[in-house]
C-alpha cells in the first residue's frame, strides 16, 4: 500500500483498478484547513492525464509495472510479432501500441515492453539508433548557408530532417525521443 503523502515522480499506482504514474505533486499545507496532496498523474493504459488533490492519508495500491527486453522479429500486416530473448516466447501486439516506436525499429532491432497484469501496453524504440537513408535530395554545391537541413527518407520510413551535405546510403545515429538527427554514424 502507498500513501498519498509518498507520492514521487515516476511511482506508479492502481486507483479504480487502473494503473496510474506520477507525472508531478506538490504538498500543501495551508495555514487553515486541512494538508493535501496535489499531484498530476497519468492513465498508464489510456494515456488520460488529471490533476487531482488527495488527503495525505489516502491509500492507494502499488501498480507492478514489468519491463522486458524483447526482439522484433515480423508483422503480417496487422500484428507485430516481439519475442522475448529468455522464453522465446513470442508477443503479438496489435498497430496500434507499436505505432510509434516501429518509426525506428527494424527486423531483429530489441525494443523496451512494458507489461501491465501480464498485457502490453507500451512499447519503447531505444533512445539512439542507427539507420540508413534511403532518399533524400541532393545537395546543392554552395548552399553553406547555418542550419541548412533538408527531408531524408530512413530506412524505416521515417522521415527526418538532415544537414544537406546528407545523402542517399549513408548512415545516421538518431535521436528516438526528438526524432533528431544526432551525427553520422560509423
Amino acid at each position: 500500500m502507498i500513501y498519498a503523502s509518498d507520492f514521487r515522480k515516476g511511482m506508479t499506482f492502481e486507483m479504480d483498478g487502473e494503473p496510474h504514474v506520477v507525472l508531478d505533486f506538490q504538498h500543501v499545507k495551508p495555514g487553515k484547513g486541512a494538508a493535501f496532496v496535489r499531484t498530476k498523474y497519468r492513465n498508464i493504459l489510456t494515456g488520460a492525464t488529471r490533476e487531482e488533490a488527495f488527503n495525505p492519508n489516502d491509500k492507494f495500491n502499488n501498480a507492478h509495472i514489468e519491463t522486458k527486453q524483447m526482439q522484433y522479429l515480423y508483422n503480417d500486416g496487422e500484428l507485430y510479432y516481439f519475442m522475448d530473448q529468455e522464453s522465446y516466447e513470442q508477443v503479438p501486439l496489435m498497430k496500434d501500441q507499436v505505432e510509434d516506436a516501429m518509426q525506428y525499429l527494424r527486423e531483429n532491432d530489441m525494443a523496451t515492453i512494458k507489461f501491465y497484469n501480464g498485457s502490453a501496453f507500451l512499447v519503447e524504440a531505444p533512445n539512439f539508433v542507427v539507420l540508413e537513408v534511403v532518399e533524400t535530395e541532393p545537395g546543392v554545391k554552395g548552399d553553406t548557408a547555418t542550419n541548412v537541413t533538408k527531408a531524408a527518407v530512413m530506412e524505416t520510413g521515417v522521415v527526418i530532417q538532415v544537414p544537406i551535405f546528407i545523402e542517399v546510403g549513408e548512415k545516421l545515429q538518431i535521436d528516438t525521443r526528438s526524432g533528431e538527427y544526432l551525427s553520422r554514424a560509423k
